[in-house]
């Protein structure tokens, strides 16, 4: 007995040697094609940016037309820089170069300029400002205040864009510059109205602050607007659900937090239940 447990630990012994001689040279190969690689890689010329920038210049034209009921309007782009968006690619793959044409008729013209200006230069009017952290870039053509809407639905309708273009760098930019308007009571009804319109329900990115805005300052902003505050819940009862949940959300927070420094020790005291002679 003892005979073959010597064997059979030789045995072990030895396969072990053999696996770990054919790792040794595996890894030797791994490290001499890594090097191998990294010589390559470093031999390959780097690519200038203006270079790359060029042979977007030098893809074919396509025409976007934007707008209908007599009001359409045909924006131009190079199609190496416009079908970086997977909606896009997917209706220009099949044309024709010569006549590259992407129906857009039902999206906003101001909206759709504002998608090109960011896909050739990685941002759009008005710009986000270093110096200016929770602002946005000065335009005197329009007033400091938002009192209509126009400025937030501005962003709005590139957020919405980007959604349907499948952009998600645009869609968070446009966010952060819904954040950085000042506005009024009606300005804000008008957002809030067009996120709950067109956007799906799931969206909490957006839909939540809006409801959020609302629970906290409604006590405050409906008086400024009220027939619009209630037309807007009327309209969309999902905006009102959302909003009355988060003031009652609110509103226990409240309680628990009254409870727990009325209780000695920070535990809430046992409700008492009305007992029930049978």
């Amino acid at each position: 007995m003892a005979d073959n447990e010597d064997l059979t630990q030789v045995g072990d012994s030895a396969e072990a040697d053999v696996d770990m001689g054919g790792e040794e040279e595996t890894a030797e190969a791994l490290e001499d094609d890594d090097a191998e690689d990294a010589a390559d890689n470093n031999d390959a010329p780097v690519r200038n940016p203006q270079t790359i920038f060029l042979e977007y210049l030098k893809s074919p034209i396509v025409r976007l037309a934007v707008g209908s009921n007599g009001e359409e309007t045909t924006l131009t782009a190079h199609k190496a820089i416009i079908e970086q968006s997977p909606w896009i690619k997917e209706r220009v793959a099949t044309q024709d170069e010569d006549d590259i044409v992407v129906e857009m008729h039902d999206e906003s013209l101001d909206a759709v300029g504002c998608f090109l200006q960011y896909q050739y230069t990685g941002e759009y009017f008005p710009r986000r400002l270093a110096n200016i952290p929770d602002g946005l870039e000065p335009d005197p053509s329009i007033p400091t205040v938002d009192d209509t809407g126009d400025q937030l639905l501005k962003h709005a309708r590139v957020y919405t864009l980007a959604e349907k273009l499948g952009l998600p760098d645009l869609k968070t930019l446009a966010h952060s510059k819904i954040h950085r308007i000042n506005s009024t009571a009606v300005g804000e009804i008008a957002y809030a109205r067009f996120v709950y319109a067109n956007t799906p329900t799931d969206d909490y990115i957006i839909r939540k602050p809006v409801a959020a805005f609302w629970a906290t300052r409604s006590h405050v902003l409906r008086h400024e607007a009220e027939a619009e505050f209630k037309a807007m819940c009327l309209e969309f009862p999902q905006f009102g659900f959302d909003v009355l949940s988060l003031v009652l959300d609110q509103r226990e927070k409240r309680a628990r937090e009254r409870e727990e420094d009325s209780t000695p020790g920070g535990k809430g005291r046992k409700r008492m239940r009305p007992s029930i002679n049978i």
